[in-house]
């Protein structure tokens, strides 16, 4: 039986994330999350306190962004006995979606959704690694929203407390990260 509190398990995890230096390109500090999912410790350490967080907000859908939110998204899904829907990049969805562009750090992109995925019952926890400056979560949330659901909750493993990524959230939206770091 795992005694450590919340805050051991954290610094814990905070401390099996991997930093590669200048990645991928030089001058930044890439915080790498593959190490947290490596070992089956790490990896139910990192998905029971994820879990404690979100167990009692009613979460029907969980949303995951591509392609790092693919991994703990569906595992998150099924401990909150809800369902899983992708957010892609262009091409990747078979049927009618709904699309939102957004800028980052080096150029502009684009995600989707499929339209058919949420509806105005849907508690939604929309799930990603990392939140920067900010720019995929922001357009990820933005097409939740426009699908009309009750309520969102944004959650990140990890954020870069410097690039101020969560300013670009209606105060209004609970915005979660799991392990700061500074840059």
């Amino acid at each position: 039986m795992d005694t450590k509190t919340k805050d051991q398990k954290i610094k814990t995890l905070k401390e099996t994330v991997r930093n590669i230096p200048d990645f991928p390109i030089k001058g930044i500090q890439f915080k790498d999350v593959t190490p947290l999912f490596k070992t089956k410790e790490s990896l139910s350490m990192l998905t029971e306190v994820l879990y404690e967080e979100y167990k009692n907000k009613g979460i029907t859908k969980v949303v995951g962004i591509e392609s790092r939110g693919f991994i703990m998204g569906p595992i998150m899904a099924l401990k909150l006995e809800a369902g899983f829907i992708p957010i892609r990049k262009p091409g990747k969805l078979p049927a009618e979606v709904y699309e939102e562009e957004y800028e980052k750090e080096y150029g502009v992109d684009k995600i989707q959704i499929h339209k058919d995925t949420l509806s105005s019952e849907d508690v939604v926890l929309i799930h990603d690694d990392l939140l920067a400056t900010g720019g995929t979560m922001a357009a990820a949330y933005k097409l939740v929203k426009k699908m009309g659901v009750k309520k969102i909750y944004v959650n990140f493993i990890i954020e870069l407390d410097d690039l101020k990524g969560r300013s670009l959230f209606p105060e209004d939206i609970e915005v979660k990260s799991l392990i700061n770091f500074s840059i």
